[in-house]
């Protein structure tokens, strides 16, 4: 969307431009020769004048008209709020001074936390200054060696206890840790959701 703002802000730019000069262009002609008949120099706008002389509010072009304008107005006032920065602020080291990260540095952060876990298989984060959400998936339980009787490459499995905290908790733990680390200004909830996967690590 950032992207869209950048392309559209210099082509209106241009476009008010051109009507300025335009306007400039045709002052000036009708300062210059004042009985000049006919259209303007480079506008017709004599013959604009007239055909909006026969409109009226309540006609069907004007509403067209208000209408298309008011939707292009909201739609370019979207993409101006939807464009705009969201940083995440951090707390100042001195006073009158801002810092902040982004979004994205903040998710990348907690990502590689999450995926440290030797439990966690892989993980999606979003994060915002309000929020942080994990979709994380991996083991449940805690990790059982391979039997000493079995042979030698049989896969290390893994097995539930009662008191080791589900993988849901293990995440949120983490990613919980790692904010009380961060200088953030305003901490941020924190969303988990985990998807448990079966059999061997």
């Amino acid at each position: 969307m950032r992207v869209l703002v950048r392309i559209l802000a210099p082509l209106l730019g241009l476009a008010l431009a051109a009507v300025g000069v335009l306007g400039v262009v045709e002052i000036v002609t009708a300062w210059l020769q004042p009985g000049r008949g006919g259209d303007g120099l480079l506008v017709p706008w004599r013959a604009w004048q007239r055909a909006l002389d026969t409109q009226l509010w309540a006609t069907t072009p004007v509403k067209i008209t208000g209408i298309v304008l008011g939707v292009v107005g909201l739609l370019l006032l979207i993409a101006a709020l939807a464009a705009r920065r969201h940083d995440v602020p951090l707390r100042p080291p001195a006073p009158h001074v801002t810092v902040t990260t982004s979004p994205q540095a903040l998710a990348r952060m907690v990502g590689r936390r999450v995926r440290a876990a030797d439990a966690v298989s892989g993980a999606s984060v979003t994060a915002s200054r309000r929020a942080v959400s994990v979709r994380a998936e991996g083991w449940e339980g805690t990790v059982v060696p391979p039997s000493t009787d079995g042979p030698a490459e049989t896969p290390t499995d893994t097995r539930a206890d009662a008191d080791t905290p589900g993988l849901a908790d293990s995440v949120r733990a983490d990613v919980e840790s790692l904010l009380d680390d961060l200088p953030l200004a305003h901490r941020p909830r924190v969303a988990v959701s985990v998807r448990a996967l079966g059999g061997p690590r």
